[in-house]
């Protein structure tokens, strides 16, 4: 017999058996109530590998074969369905299962072995996590939905339907451009919204103020200034909240700008990074002072992606970025650092994002977009500053001030040395 032959077949009773292996886990945690009827383990899964391998293996010779495997397996099933009752019957995803095992075995025998492996870990995958996923969608709110739904508009719908061309006052406006960077940082924000659902705000302080960063900093500043007028003895914990979701912002508007403008990354990251530099002191000084240990409750924050939002961050990017085309043709460029300011108090992202795409086209150069991009972020840390001063309890507002003002301070001097 070909080793090579035998080789194969092996190895498609091996994927089917690790298919098989995930459905019997799932079924045998289920309680004996729940179970119905077995529709398929490790056994019933390295069969239908080798049955998949073989009808591949004789495509050539008996071409039939393997529509007739397929449809008899599939017949099987559907029966099995017909015969028991509802509570018993597989679902859909038993039913691609078997339809992917069969693929795999089918695969193995077109010396398509990395495919086979890829397609079986997926599935793997995918089966393992049914409880997990199960419980976590239970968890889900109307506001989850619609964010969902709303990102899938502003990207699968929209995006495609707004012209690619530029228009008006000197060709100051794209809208494919301007609606592409909406949909980047809905993106970054529904991800970190989505992370802290997961993982709850009972997961702590830390790991609550991270992602809070990661979705809005400014949410994140709102909502634990307002908690330490609550909770005014934990206001200090409620400071480091606020000054690392400050400090996440500075990393996220990196690699932001990165996806668009590597070379302006590159210009902005030292300067930014020495930015981060009073929150990682008081960081430091917050870990390793004495007190007891707390797992405190975050507040919970609303979700920051909405239609409504989109389009007020569409509106502001394609203002600056006509303004910054209008100061770059007017040979206006010293006005780039005050409108660079005034969108830090804004949204950092506008003026970061425009920076990147303007220097990215030459409009531009590379040290003035870098200032830009930086006097944006000293803006922004003076925001956080008066937002945190304004509605935050006492015991909050002296760590945050002094740890923005001096992040701003920072920013400012990396800009006069630029």
């Amino acid at each position: 017999m070909n080793p090579q032959l035998l080789t194969d077949l092996t190895v498609s009773a091996c994927l089917g058996a690790l298919i098989g292996s995930i459905r019997q886990w799932s079924d045998q945690t289920k309680k004996p109530e729940d179970r119905g009827v077995d529709f398929g383990g490790v056994r019933t899964h390295t069969l239908w590998g080798v049955l998949g391998f073989l009808g591949g293996t004789l495509t050539e010779k008996a071409p039939f074969l393997l529509p007739v495997i397929i449809g008899s397996v599939a017949a099987q099933q559907i029966a099995i369905r017909w015969r028991n009752p509802v509570p018993s019957h597989p679902g859909g995803t038993s039913f691609a299962a078997m339809l992917l095992t069969l693929l795999a075995g089918v695969l193995m025998a077109w010396d398509s072995t990395r495919i086979a492996v890829v397609l079986t870990m997926f599935t793997l995958v995918v089966l393992g996590t049914k409880q997990p996923l199960h419980a976590w969608t239970r968890n889900f709110t109307t506001e989850d939905v619609r964010a969902v739904l709303q990102f899938v508009a502003i990207t699968g719908v929209i995006l495609p339907l707004v012209p690619n061309e530029a228009m008006g006052p000197f060709n100051g406006f794209n809208p494919y451009s301007t609606w592409l960077m909406v949909v980047l940082i809905s993106g970054v924000g529904l991800v970190g919204y989505a992370a802290m659902r997961l993982l709850g705000t009972k997961s702590g302080i830390v790991v609550t103020s991270l992602l809070g960063g990661l979705a809005s900093s400014t949410a994140t500043t709102l909502a634990f200034s307002r908690r330490s007028r609550e909770d005014p003895e934990l206001s200090i914990h409620y400071a480091f909240a606020i000054s690392t979701a400050c400090t996440v912002m500075v990393p996220r508007v990196i690699a932001i700008v990165a996806v668009l403008n590597p070379s302006l990354a590159w210009a902005t990251a030292l300067p930014l990074a020495a930015m981060t530099l009073p929150a990682l002191g008081f960081a430091g000084w917050y870990a390793w002072r004495p007190t007891t240990e707390m797992n405190l409750s975050a507040p919970a924050m609303s979700n920051p992606l909405s239609l409504r939002t989109s389009i007020k961050f569409a509106l502001l990017y394609a203002l600056f970025a006509f303004l910054v085309k209008a100061a770059t043709q007017l040979d206006w460029q010293q006005g780039l650092l005050p409108l660079s300011f005034v969108s830090g108090l804004t949204d950092m992202d506008a003026i970061a994002l425009s920076m990147a795409d303007n220097q990215k086209s030459g409009t531009v150069g590379l040290e003035l977009a870098a200032k830009a991009v930086v006097m944006g972020a000293v803006a922004n840390a003076l925001l956080k500053a008066g937002m945190a001063a304004a509605l935050g309890s006492p015991g909050l507002r002296r760590p945050v001030v002094g740890v923005l003002v001096a992040t701003a301070l920072i920013g400012g001097v990396a800009i006069a040395v630029m």
